[in-house]
C-alpha cells in the first residue's frame, strides 16, 4: 500500500493548521478559527497537550490529485488530533478524537478508516477504556461513517460548553 500513518512533528504546523482551515470550511465554521500556527506548535509540541497523526500517500506531487500537501515522497491527505481524558466511572484515560479530517478528492478510500483504526490500537494499546468523538447532527457522511465502524451516537448526553465573555464571567474575571 502506498498509504502511511505517523506522528505529526514540528515541522507540520503549516500542513495542520491547513487542515484544520479546510474542515472548519467544510463544517462551516471558518470564522471561528482562531488558532495561529505558532499557538497550535506551542500547544502541541511544547506544552503536549494533544497529539496528531497525518495520512500520506505516496507519489510525486506533479501526480497527486488536487491541493494535497507534498512532503518528500509522501504527501499528507488527512490528519487526526487526539488527546487523553479521563472516566471517573472506569478510573482510567480514555482517547478523545478532537478532528478527523480527510481532503475531499481522497475521501472514499479508505484513509479515515484506517486514521480511526490507529487512534483504535493507540487507545488498546495505552489502557484506555474508552474512545470517543462529536459528530455534528447534519454531517451525515461521517455519521454513516462512524456507525460503519460500529461506533454508536450517544443520545442520551448534551455537550455544554462555556466560551469567550460566559466562561470569563464564570471564572470572576
Amino acid at each position: 500500500m502506498n498509504f502511511r500513518i505517523r506522528e505529526a512533528n514540528p515541522n507540520d504546523i503549516d500542513i495542520i493548521f491547513n487542515f484544520i482551515c479546510e474542515l472548519a470550511e467544510y463544517e462551516k465554521l471558518r470564522d471561528d478559527v482562531t488558532a495561529t500556527p505558532e499557538l497550535l506548535n506551542e500547544s502541541l509540541f511544547v506544552k503536549k497537550q494533544a497529539e496528531v497523526l497525518i495520512a500520506e500517500v505516496a507519489g510525486d506531487s506533479a501526480t497527486i490529485v488536487g491541493s494535497a500537501y507534498n512532503s518528500g515522497n509522501y504527501t499528507a491527505v488527512g490528519f487526526a488530533l487526539f488527546f487523553h481524558n479521563f472516566s471517573t466511572f472506569k478510573g482510567r484515560a480514555c482517547l478523545y478524537l478532537e478532528d478527523i479530517y480527510v481532503k475531499p478528492e481522497y475521501r472514499g478510500k479508505g484513509y479515515g478508516g484506517q486514521l480511526i483504526k490507529e487512534l483504535a490500537a493507540i487507545a488498546v494499546n495505552r489502557k484506555c477504556d474508552r474512545f470517543e468523538w462529536s459528530v455534528l447532527d447534519w454531517n451525515e457522511p461521517s455519521i454513516k461513517f462512524y456507525k460503519s465502524l460500529g461506533a454508536i451516537p450517544m443520545d442520551e448526553w448534551t455537550v455544554y460548553r462555556l466560551t469567550g465573555e460566559s466562561l470569563k464571567k464564570l471564572a470572576g474575571l
